[in-house]
């Protein structure tokens, strides 16, 4: 026993002998260890709320919210018992017609030319037909999608017919009434520089400030599209000492403007144009379109007043959207007629279908 004792002790001084001295110690090699982490219950997905769409919006509603103009005769005007008249509104009705089958499910919005594009951005209106010109920084930056023109317009001038202006090299230094916010504005300022033409201008919120200040004399010219200034000389009692330019400084092809990115509600303002092209294409018109429903063998024709291809069904409408419209609004050359034409005396210009040489040209309905 006392042997095996002594030598533990020899063991066990060596041992510390051995630690104690310089010598370099080999580190033992690292070792891991796998530990399972523990388990973790996954947290839920997010609900995300679907989107509703503009027109299922309209539906529920049971109206449409149109930004419009309420002082531009002829294209949209606010009368004195409260309703509204003019081109741009019957545009409305049809759309009202296509979604709702009748001309009266619409709330109108008055707005500035200021104020158009806010509303529909901002979702206060579902959509704007307020003589809207289709460029480039509109369709991209201000996040809009544009139906194609339902008026091909230019920008020109009216003048007091006794003050010797005749061309626009004879506005310099006169003072130009224009509307703010509107491509009137912007393109009457490319214009005069590109000319080298000094002027002075003078903004207006609507084109109601702006007529009374030429009337009164406090303007020497006010800067519009040219079927607005026939439709603003129509309005003075002795239209011949007023004139409209020849000079036309822009295209300005106006269309109906929605939403980005909801593009179902697009097909719907832009197949309503595509109807009323359709209709002054082929001469369907309000007075015989039943006559032609029921005589036509075109299967265009029938898809279009709802006795072929369910187009309507495939937009969300009825399949005699079309027919309706038609029916109870006419078709585009009798709306134009109806607001431009025959009151206003404006000529037609571009804006006739392509077969009788304007540049109006419905898409294939099939």
């Amino acid at each position: 026993m006392k042997k095996r004792v002594t030598l533990a002790f020899v063991l066990i001084s060596v041992l510390v002998l051995c630690l104690s001295c310089g010598g370099k110690q080999e580190s033992p090699e690292p070792t891991t260890t796998s530990v399972a982490a523990p388990a973790v219950a996954a947290a839920p997905a997010p609900v995300v709320k679907e989107k509703t769409s503009t027109l299922q919006q309209v539906k529920d509603r049971g109206y449409i919210v149109v930004g419009v103009n309420a002082s531009n005769p002829g294209f949209a005007y606010l009368q004195e018992d409260g309703s509204y008249t003019g081109f741009e509104i019957d545009l409305a009705k049809a759309l009202s017609v296509a979604v709702f089958g009748t001309p009266d499910k619409l709330e109108f919005r008055p707005l500035t030319s200021k104020e158009r594009f806010i509303a529909l951005q901002s979702g206060e209106i579902d959509v704007l037909i307020r003589t809207a010109t289709i460029n480039s920084s509109r369709d991209t930056e201000l996040g809009l999608d544009f139906t194609t023109p339902y008026f091909y317009d230019g920008q020109t001038f009216v003048v007091r017919d006794n003050i010797g202006i005749n061309t626009m090299e004879d506005l310099e230094g006169a003072s130009i009434a224009v509307l703010t916010g509107s491509t009137t504005e912007t393109n009457l300022a490319a214009i005069m520089a590109s000319k080298q033409i000094e002027y002075r201008p003078l903004t207006f919120e609507n084109l109601d400030e702006m007529k009374s200040a030429f009337i009164n004399d406090r303007v020497d010219a006010v800067s519009v599209d040219k079927s607005s200034a026939v439709v603003f000389l129509a309005q003075f009692e002795d239209a011949g000492d007023f004139k409209g330019l020849e000079e036309t400084i822009s295209k300005e092809p106006l269309g109906i403007a929605v939403r980005h990115g909801d593009s179902a509600w697009k097909d719907i303002c832009q197949w309503t144009l595509f109807a009323l092209f359709y209709g002054d294409e082929h001469a369907i018109t309000s007075a015989n379109v039943d006559e032609v429903l029921s005589t036509t063998t075109s299967p265009e024709t029938k898809n279009v007043l709802g006795k072929g291809k369910e187009i309507g069904a495939m937009m969300g409408l009825s399949n005699d959207w079309a027919y309706q419209i038609i029916k109870q609004v006419g078709n585009y050359g009798e709306i134009f007629d109806r607001n431009l034409g025959i009151p206003m005396k404006v000529t037609r210009g571009y804006n006739k279908p392509w077969n009788q040489g304007g540049l109006f040209y419905a898409n294939p309905f099939n």
